[in-house]
C-alpha cells in the first residue's frame, strides 16, 4: 500500500505542475484580450470539455468523469482569467486614481 500511495502523490505532484502550466495561458489570455466579456466563451468551454472526454475515452478514462472535472477546471479557469485581467488592469492605474 505505501508504494501505492507513493505513485498516487508522485501523479498528483505531476498533475499540479500541468494545471500551472494550463493557468499559465489563462495568465497569457488575460494579455491579449481586449475585453473582460471576451474571457467566457461557451462555445470554447463546450469543445475542452468535449475533447477532454474524446481523450479520456482513448486512455481507458471514464469520459463522464473527464466532463466533470473539465465543467470544475475550466469555470475555475474563467474566474482565474478574470482576476487575472482585472489585475492587468490595474497596473496601468497611478496610485493616485480612483
Amino acid at each position: 500500500m505505501v508504494e501505492v500511495r507513493a505513485g498516487v502523490d508522485g501523479l498528483d505532484a505531476e498533475i499540479v505542475t500541468l494545471l500551472g502550466r494550463r493557468m499559465r495561458f489563462m495568465e497569457a489570455a488575460a494579455r491579449i484580450k481586449t475585453s473582460r466579456d471576451q474571457i467566457r466563451d461557451e462555445a470554447r468551454k463546450a469543445a475542452v470539455i468535449a475533447h477532454a472526454q474524446a481523450v479520456a475515452d482513448n486512455v481507458g478514462f471514464p469520459p463522464r468523469l473527464a466532463a466533470e472535472l473539465y465543467e470544475l477546471l475550466v469555470e475555475a479557469s474563467i474566474a482565474y482569467e478574470h482576476q487575472c485581467f482585472d489585475t492587468r488592469g490595474m497596473a496601468f492605474q497611478s496610485p493616485t486614481d480612483p
